[in-house]
């Protein structure tokens, strides 16, 4: 019996150092190139997101206008959307933020959205509907963003 497990035990095979480390070598190689991108992808997500709520905000200004027809000059703030009922929230802008008609008919907005990530904001300077979908700006660019581009 006791040569029949010294048998079985010679004939083990394992992982060497070697191949281990390699395989840790290869798995850090992965990851390095693995976490940058994911990194861009999310800001960029975060970035779209931002854009989205100024979408939102164009779209319920549409409604509080097509509704309200005695609407001051200046225009409306995100803050009376939210509070009027016409926005569930405001998401990542600032209450603050203007929309108003412009001489076009053209729903515009205004203002510096809350920091996104990393402390980077989007600031809308009478961005319209078409402005923000046609933006091709990426959120992993560094710096803060201005749309319309200019």
């Amino acid at each position: 019996m006791k040569k029949f497990l010294q048998k079985k035990l010679k004939n083990e095979k394992g992982l060497t150092l070697v191949e281990l480390l390699a395989v840790i070598v290869i798995l850090g190689i992965i990851a390095a190139i693995a976490v940058p991108a994911i990194g861009n992808i999310i800001e960029n997500t975060k970035y779209n997101a931002v854009k989205a709520d100024a979408i939102n905000a164009l779209n319920a200004a549409n409604m509080y206008y097509s509704e309200n027809t005695k609407t001051p000059e200046a225009g409306i703030t995100v803050g009376t959307l939210v509070d009027d009922g016409y926005l569930e929230n405001k998401g990542k802008l600032t209450v603050a933020m203007t929309i108003a008609k412009s001489s076009e008919k053209k729903v515009t907005i205004n203002g510096t959205s809350e920091e996104y990530a990393g402390g980077k904001t989007v600031t809308f300077n009478t961005a319209t509907l078409d402005d923000i979908n046609s933006d091709e700006q990426k959120g992993s660019k560094s710096g803060n963003k201005t749309l319309p581009a200019s």
